[in-house]
């Protein structure tokens, strides 16, 4: 039977991540690889569901309430990230599906997840998002702000892991990956959420515990879902 290409893509991504972090003397170190599945449908993914891979993305709310609730029935143990820019409207859908949140991003959607969480009794983990390029395209929080946010989201008794960023498409990704492992130490988080398809090799020299690829993985996307 053969393979199909998600599975055999993500075994040489994981081949890839094993050779760099031997490469490095890594030991130990294994980051988890969250398949980004936004604007692909449930026959792309079930191959990597039933290959036993756990962790998936997406970028939007009302994508993943029409993919995952079924899927996430019939695998029980697999994790779901949102990954892209959330509205404080949608933070009460997104506290049913997702059990990852990678774009926290200011105090409005901290308290709206706070109260959601409180009041449906999830468990819901965190991690915020820092605009390291300063683009003003891009959501995140500014650096300086970083230990502020950090301890207002704790004051709601939010489960941060840890922090998030997307570097400038047209500077070397290296230099924030660092500027993030940094940050992250400072305020002495356990997870980093960096590293894509184009990048996620350099990200592992930064400690990344989480790599965000999609194309690498499903190949080209659709425009949309």
């Amino acid at each position: 039977m053969n393979m199909h290409h998600t599975e055999s893509n993500l075994i040489e991504i994981n081949n890839k991540i094993n050779n760099k972090i031997n490469l490095l003397s890594l030991g130990q170190y294994k980051p988890k690889v969250i398949a980004v599945s936004k604007t692909f449908k449930e026959q792309d993914i079930l191959p990597l569901l039933d290959y036993g891979h756990l962790d998936f993305g997406e970028n939007k709310v009302q994508e993943a309430l029409l993919k995952w609730p079924n899927l996430k029935e019939k695998y029980k143990n697999v994790k779901l990230h949102m990954l892209g820019k959330l509205q404080t409207n949608k933070a009460k859908f997104a506290v049913d599906i997702f059990d990852y949140i990678h774009s926290l991003d200011n105090l409005k959607l901290a308290n709206k997840l706070a109260s959601e969480i409180h009041k449906k009794n999830k468990k819901v983990k965190m991690f915020i998002q820092i605009n390291l390029g300063g683009e003003k395209q891009k959501s995140g929080i500014e650096p300086n702000d970083l230990e502020m946010f950090y301890k207002n989201c704790l004051s709601l008794n939010l489960d941060i892991v840890g922090t998030m960023c997307i570097p400038p498409d047209d500077q070397d990704p290296k230099l924030f990956f660092k500027d993030l492992l940094n940050l992250n130490n400072k305020i002495k988080l356990p997870e980093i959420s960096m590293g894509m398809t184009n990048d996620y090799l350099d990200a592992l020299e930064y400690g990344s515990t989480y790599l965000r690829i999609g194309t690498g993985i499903f190949g080209k996307r659709a425009n949309k879902f």
